[in-house]
Formats: C-alpha cells, structure tokens, sequence
C-alpha cells in the first residue's frame, strides 16, 4: 500500500502534540516583564520540543517521500513512533515546570531516547519492506548520525541522573541542533528516483 493515509495521519498526530504542549503553557497573571520569568523556563522546554517535533515531521516527511510502499508493520512501527511523540508534551511540561530538575529531565531524556528508538525501528521495517537493496536501504546507510544522537541522550541522561540536569539538557540542545538540516541522505532518495 502507499504511504499517503501514514503521512495524513503522522501530520495530524504530530499538529495535536503541538497544540497540546502549548496549551499546557500557563498565562502569567502580572501584566509587566518579571512576570514572565517564572514561565520562562516552560517555555525554553517547549520551544525545544517544538524543534523536536519539527525535526521529526520534517524528517517523517522526507523519509515517506522515499518509501515507495508499506505494509502492516511500517504501520505499527510508525504508531509506536508516534506513541512516544505523543509522551513529549508530559514530560515537556514536567520538565519546565520544575526548572529543569533531576528526575523531570531523566524523564524527558527518556523520552527523547525512546523517540529515536523507535525512529530506528520505523526504519528497519521500511528496510524489510522495500528490501536491503532499495534505493531507500541504500541511502540509509549506516545512520551514524542517529547512533551518535541516541550515545548523547543516554549520555544527557546520565548527566541529569548524576545531579548535573543542565549538562543533560545541553546534551540535548545538541542533538537537537545535528538535525536542524533535514536528513539529507532521504533528500537524494526522493531526487535519484
């Protein structure tokens, strides 16, 4: 089958995450600057997960843009991806509103690793769908940029577990910044057909 009805539905699943994560921002009750500051570290999580979510819809769409068919597992795979997502505006909002706290940012480190995760299995069944010698296998290749993104979550978390949380959200930040360019290999797909 063609992967036009995942896509649909990604979008929206990814759009109501968004809506969610910044419904959950609370309006301050002053009407002068200082009265932003005690939001301001909700909103510095938020607009990292909004980078989130942007870098994983980006991404999503390049990806499906390259994947010329799929089955009931790409399916599945996908609804598991977008189960964590899903998660992000929780530990978005936990993370915030603690200022950004031991276990809130192991939390949101985890929930991070668990994205990325099932990202790479997303992947994997695409692969054993469309076949190891795919154009779509070809390009992916070996995804060293998405191992080193998920060494630098467990690293970010193991920093926020260890008492030191901003080291972990700069870990983060990082990993964030490595994927504003979208994927580029699924760029080439989508040109090379």
């Amino acid at each position: 089958m063609e992967p036009n009805r995942l896509e649909a539905f990604s979008d929206g699943v990814i759009a109501i995450i968004i809506t969610v994560m910044v419904l959950e921002m609370k309006v301050p009750h002053g009407v002068d600057l200082a009265s932003l500051t005690p939001v301001l570290p909700v909103f510095l999580t938020y607009v990292l997960s909004y980078v989130y979510l942007g870098i994983y819809w980006n991404n999503h769409h390049h990806m499906f843009k390259a994947t010329e068919s799929i089955d009931g597992a790409v399916l599945w795979a996908n609804l598991h991806l977008l189960f964590w997502l899903s998660l992000l505006p929780f530990t978005t909002g936990w993370m915030g509103e603690n200022h950004f706290e031991r276990w809130p940012t192991v939390l949101y480190g985890t929930n991070l690793l668990c994205s990325a995760l099932a990202w790479w299995v997303l992947q994997v069944r695409i692969v054993h769908r469309l076949g190891r010698d795919s154009r779509f296998a070809q390009e992916l290749g070996r995804d060293l940029k998405g191992k080193l993104s998920s060494l630098l979550y467990v690293a970010g978390i193991a920093l926020a577990w260890t008492g030191t949380p901003a080291a972990g959200v700069a870990f983060f930040v990082l990993v964030a910044l490595m994927w504003l360019v979208p994927d580029q290999r699924f760029e080439r797909a989508i040109t090379n057909r």
